[in-house]
């Protein structure tokens, strides 16, 4: 089952690149617009693609509570909905400093956060990626005009949630595929070289 959903999102996510091009957000705010934004950013990508295998590893680490698993989805819920409200933020004209120096280093310290497997509890989890997804909403908020604004939101939106759901399904392929700890230091692998594309970012490579 986990492999035919994995198999699915790679579907869905190859399928819709070519039908949605990457467009200019200030010329046509959409849900198409928005929603091929995030898979043309790289650091958009990797950092979306950590944070859900960072909550593959918190789910797998507190397997044995029941209420571990919503680590699975609690993590991403928060990225999303406080990415959110970032845009909104944006779309009231509130400033934000250094908004893409944070969303760079967001790449980077989700990154290691998967890579040395912090073990935190899901709420201290949701904060702090919730503190780099509003900064990923105002940059979001701050290429586009009034007209078409929500759409392009909800176009976002959903390739971010796509995107999170691929690493929370590559984090748990990996873990029962490899099996026990050896597939948890894949995933932490998997981390280790998100962080590294960040600091590849950084650099301006």
């Amino acid at each position: 089952m986990l492999k035919k959903s994995l198999a699915t999102l790679l579907s869905l996510a190859a399928g819709t690149a070519p039908a949605f091009a990457h467009l200019d957000p200030g010329e046509h705010g959409s849900f198409m617009a928005g929603f091929s934004h995030p898979m043309f950013g790289t650091d958009h990508i990797l950092a979306m693609v950590a944070v859900g295998l960072w909550a593959a590893l918190l789910a797998q680490a507190t397997a044995t509570d029941r209420k571990g698993g919503r680590a699975l989805w609690l993590i991403p819920a928060a990225f999303v909905g406080t990415m959110l409200a970032g845009f909104a933020a944006a779309m009231f004209d509130l400033p934000l400093p250094f908004v893409e120096p944070v969303i760079l280093a967001s790449v980077v310290v989700i990154g290691l956060l998967a890579a040395v497997a912090l073990n935190v509890p899901t709420a201290a989890a949701m904060a702090m990626v919730g503190f780099f997804a509003f900064f990923h909403g105002h940059a979001h908020g701050g290429e586009i005009g009034e007209a078409g604004a929500w759409p392009y939101a909800i176009g976002f939106a959903a390739a971010t949630a796509i995107l999170h759901a691929a690493g929370v399904a590559g984090g748990l392929l990996l873990g029962r595929a490899l099996g026990g700890s050896t597939g948890r230091v894949a995933t932490r692998v998997a981390g280790a070289a998100t962080a590294l594309g960040g600091v590849w970012l950084v650099i301006g490579g």
